[in-house]
């Protein structure tokens, strides 16, 4: 492990992509502690140990809403303007589905729609916040008037816009997907502050029975983190391979062709981005209701969308089961897949080619993808359970570790190629 971070530094652009990520991220943690003008963030301080949902939200945005910065809302509006656009482009807007269609080209419009749908969004949650926030931790917003309103309004969605230019560097520029990378360091950020909560929760002024059910409780914990771990990654490295064959063809005077090889299946093809999207359609609707807590319809929401109701668990399973398939499929497309195999004469054994092709795909994608979405859905909500259960206010569950585990294997792995397209040494040993 030595030998490859040393081989890692030796490699002048691996190193400044490197370096560029991290002195993004930097800016990040900084922006995270520069508090909104006109706001006294002492009112959020202990908000958390009684708002599950506003504990979870301050752990993704990595202790940035707590302090009410100018990152308050991370990039939760880009996220929801992604689902939004993504959703728009299944033939429900003619003009974003050919765009879809068209490539690079296609994805780079789509992507600027994206940005316009942030900053919309963006303006409306920040003046929701700002707002709803006041009247429920009243003294949080001083000098409460339109000017001051609008003015913390237009600081948060300036703050969510300039998160999405830094995502968007890091893609370019750094390594690993920029946006995934500033939700892993918001996460990652919040984990001593999680171990310090569990830690009071479990050991602060215990009797000898209460510290050994304490100590029990912590192995446990420990144990479970260790097994969820090793099951994330062993899905997310799981593929099933799809066997193709192409036929030998003569050009001119060449022969091409006549290869074996193989489609790569992932198990969890759409990665950690649908437990993100669950997560935040999720806590939308008691976030908003939370404003107006005291009426019966608001407090209705608060009680089954809190993290911990059985209402919230069973949409959240769904949610993260359709958003996986979702995903799955409009990353790859087997009518698309079955025709580019039909042009280069390829051909799975035993299949006919065209349709019945991605007939076939279709049916591996959507057995493969199952088992993908259950172990996902597992995962997330195991946690929930477990500090149900324990009693114990474990905002980093299942959830954040899925997206730390499955950023951190992605990145990992586009430091692996850079490396071995280089001949060096990777982390992933053959």
């Amino acid at each position: 492990m030595l030998g490859v971070v040393g081989n890692i530094w030796k490699i002048d652009d691996l190193r400044r992509k490197i370096v560029f990520t991290l002195l993004l991220l930097l800016v990040f943690r900084i922006g995270s502690h520069i508090p909104v003008p006109n706001v006294d963030a002492s009112a959020l301080k202990t908000a958390g140990e009684a708002n599950n949902i506003l504990g979870m939200l301050n752990t993704f945005s990595g202790g940035a809403l707590q302090n009410f910065s100018v990152f308050a809302m991370s990039i939760a509006p880009y996220i929801t303007a992604s689902i939004i656009i993504q959703l728009l482009t299944m033939d429900v807007i003619p003009k974003f589905a050919e765009w879809a269609r068209e490539g690079e080209s296609g994805k780079r419009k789509l992507a600027q729609v994206t940005r316009y749908g942030t900053i919309v969004l963006g303006l409306v949650q920040a003046i929701g916040l700002s707002v709803g926030f006041n009247r429920m931790y009243p003294g949080l917003v001083q000098d409460p008037s339109f000017t001051t309103f609008a003015m913390i309004a237009i600081t948060l969605t300036a703050g969510t816009a300039f998160l999405m230019w830094l995502g968007e560097q890091i893609t370019e520029h750094g390594i690993g997907n920029g946006i995934s990378i500033i939700i892993f360091s918001g996460i990652v950020a919040s984990i001593p502050g999680g171990i310090t909560t569990i830690y009071a929760q479990m050991f602060y002024e215990k009797n000898q029975t209460e510290l050994f059910i304490g100590v029990l409780q912590a192995l446990a914990i420990l144990i479970g983190v260790v097994v969820i771990i090793a099951g994330i990654i062993y899905i997310q490295q799981g593929i099933r391979k799809i066997p193709v064959q192409y036929a030998k063809r003569v050009v001119g005077n060449r022969m091409y062709g006549g290869q074996k090889t193989h489609i790569p299946v992932k198990v969890n093809a759409a990665g950690v981005i649908p437990v993100i999207f669950a997560s935040s359609l999720m806590m939308f609707p008691s976030t908003v209701a939370s404003f107006w807590a005291g009426s019966p319809i608001a407090d209705w929401f608060i009680r089954n969308f809190d993290p911990r109701a059985g209402l919230y668990t069973f949409l959240f399973v769904i949610l993260i089961i359709g958003f996986t398939y979702f995903y799955t499929f409009v990353q790859i497309n087997p009518m698309n897949m079955a025709e580019q195999m039909k042009k280069n004469s390829g051909f799975i054994p035993g299949i006919r080619p065209g349709k019945a092709t991605a007939t076939y795909i279709t049916r591996v994608m959507n057995r493969i993808t199952l088992a993908g979405a259950i172990f996902l859905a597992a995962v997330a909500v195991l946690p929930v359970i477990f500090g149900s259960i324990t009693g114990l206010q474990i905002y980093f569950g299942g959830t954040a570790l899925l997206i730390v585990i499955g950023v951190a294997l992605d990145t990992m792995k586009q430091i692996e190629n850079q490396l071995v397209m280089r001949h060096y040494q990777g982390f992933i040993k053959k």
